[in-house]
């Protein structure tokens, strides 16, 4: 079970700032929920709705509504055909491909489209709202492929499988099944909803599956910070290190925030009842520890930093009208702008990505470290304790180090910008792209990967640390090592090690491990 937001139960729509914590509590079905029901945030909405009727019934041009999309805008409907225009946008997007969102990802997503509509730009209904709300809170998740959006006008095609599960079309998960969205509905005691005027348009041209990614993303990258710390300081314990290298003198001599942080937990860590000299190599060649250990709040501390601009971009991002076009008070004309566009997205999780790799990198560095006898300082070679004649068939953590590898390479592999690929599509109209959506399924998988490192070097750092010895002397991190056995056992004779890696990395997404 994953830590509770804040214990957040409850969040409010009502047009305001819905945290990042927020969403994931909705995101993790932690929390509910509830529109709000004061008249001004009602009326916010009717004045909006109201503005684009007026438009319609003037014959003004409203891009979507009674005009075609992209390239046909120059088309003109009939005022008679406007309401039926936009159903179709739920069949001809259904073109998406790939593995499906999961479900977290696909709740977060939604809820950031609730929070775009509940703005008050877009002229859709009250009715509209509800229906998403109710989906959220009832537990019905659409099925939504995770390929086939550029970032701009938005996550047309993903967000088109929302749209059509609304309306009682296409697949959702329910009750733990995937089954007909119709289906679901009628056991739900929900009715299709009946998309008003530029409704269709309204749930597809915005950027909210990025976003939704983003946001989920974002919450495991924190706990995944935290486990490479906890790794990285079992392994300064496991090989000897100085702690002297993460003193807060050399944070206020360069004063990064992430930096000075990374270096404070790791201090903490290593507190240590005896003199810190009994336990640090004394050699004339150990005096400073390779970087991977003593640069860590250098490596780590940039993941650190990265976060902390990259949240409030991923919430104004949650929480904007990312719709087009927009309706508002005073303004007589639609606005027709590009809010769809994903930029700020693309670029924020384009850094993620880079980040999460570093640290994926140095982990694997630091699994090195404790597995090579040339260089571990004294422990036993693929930290293999059988002693005796039969130590030679047991191999230890040498294939450990092996996937390590590979998870690694292919995550910094990953680290191509995926907003550097942006390219003219339909028909020239959408003649630069953001690729945003690209950008945080990148990260998401990344971020996966990363996870994976590091449980690795979790479960190799705890090993190393029991055979070393001393635990006794840093409580905190005899504490963590204890959280690790819950896990996984000790490796002393070869076994399969795969389901202890999954074990571990899930625990790690999920904030299992992870103290304050």
């Amino acid at each position: 079970m994953s830590k509770k937001k804040d214990g957040i139960k409850n969040v409010l729509i009502d047009g305001t700032t819905v945290s990042l914590d927020g969403i994931i509590a909705v995101a993790r079905r932690e929390a509910s929920v509830r529109l709000s029901e004061r008249p001004a945030f009602r009326e916010r909405l009717e004045r909006s709705r109201r503005g684009l009727l007026a438009a319609i019934a003037a014959d003004v041009p409203v891009y979507g509504v009674n005009t075609g999309y992209g390239k046909s805008c120059g088309n003109r409907l009939k005022k008679n055909a406007v309401l039926g225009n936009g159903g179709n946008m739920m069949r001809f997007h259904g073109c998406g491909t790939g593995e499906t969102l999961g479900v977290e990802e696909t709740r977060a997503a939604m809820l950031c489209r609730l929070l775009c509509l509940a703005r008050g730009y877009s002229g859709v209904s009250y009715a509209l709202l509800e229906q998403l709300a109710a989906f959220l809170n009832l537990g019905l998740t659409p099925v939504v492929p995770s390929e086939g959006s550029v970032g701009a006008s938005g996550d047309l095609t993903p967000l088109s499988y929302i749209l059509a599960a609304l309306a009682g079309e296409r697949d959702v998960v329910y009750a733990g099944k995937r089954m007909p969205a119709r289906r679901a509905l009628k056991r739900a005691g929900l009715k299709p909803h009946l998309f008003g005027a530029k409704e269709p348009l309204a749930m597809i041209n915005g950027t909210s599956v990025m976003t939704g990614i983003a946001a989920v993303v974002l919450d495991r990258a924190d706990y995944l910070l935290r486990a490479a710390v906890d790794a990285t300081a079992l392994s300064v314990h496991a090989l000897q290190g100085k702690a002297h290298h993460y003193h807060p003198v050399i944070g206020e001599a360069k004063p990064f925030p992430g930096q000075i942080h990374v270096a404070d937990r790791l201090r903490k860590h290593l507190q240590t009842r005896a003199p810190e000299a009994q336990l640090e190599c004394e050699g004339p060649e150990t005096l400073q520890d390779p970087y991977s250990l003593r640069c860590a709040p250098q490596v780590v501390g940039v993941l650190d930093d990265a976060l902390a601009w990259i949240r409030p971009w991923v919430e104004i991002e949650a929480n904007s009208a990312n719709d087009n076009p927009l309706f508002a008070e005073g303004v007589e004309h639609p606005l027709m702008g590009g809010n769809f566009y994903g930029g700020h997205l693309a670029f924020a999780m384009d850094g993620l990505k880079a980040a999460l790799a570093s640290v994926a990198d140095m982990a694997d560095r630091q699994v090195v470290l404790l597995v090579n006898p040339q260089v571990n300082r004294g422990l036993p070679g693929d930290l293999v304790r059988v002693d005796g004649p039969e130590r030679f068939r047991h191999h230890g953590f040498k294939a450990m180090s092996i996937t390590a590898s590979a998870l690694t390479a292919e995550a910094l592999k990953q680290t191509m910008p995926a907003a550097s690929f942006s390219r003219s599509s339909e028909s020239h109209n959408q003649d630069k792209v953001s690729m945003g959506t690209i950008a945080a399924r990148d990260a998401d998988r990344v971020c996966t990967l990363t996870e994976r490192v590091v449980a690795i070097h979790l479960l190799a750092a705890a090993q190393a640390c029991e055979i070393r010895g001393r635990l006794g002397d840093r409580p905190a991190l005899a504490k963590k090592v204890a959280a690790i056995r819950k896990l996984a056992q000790p490796t002393w004779e070869d076994r399969p090690m795969d389901a202890d890696i999954e074990s571990v990395a899930r625990a790690i997404s999920r904030g299992e491990m992870a103290d304050g």
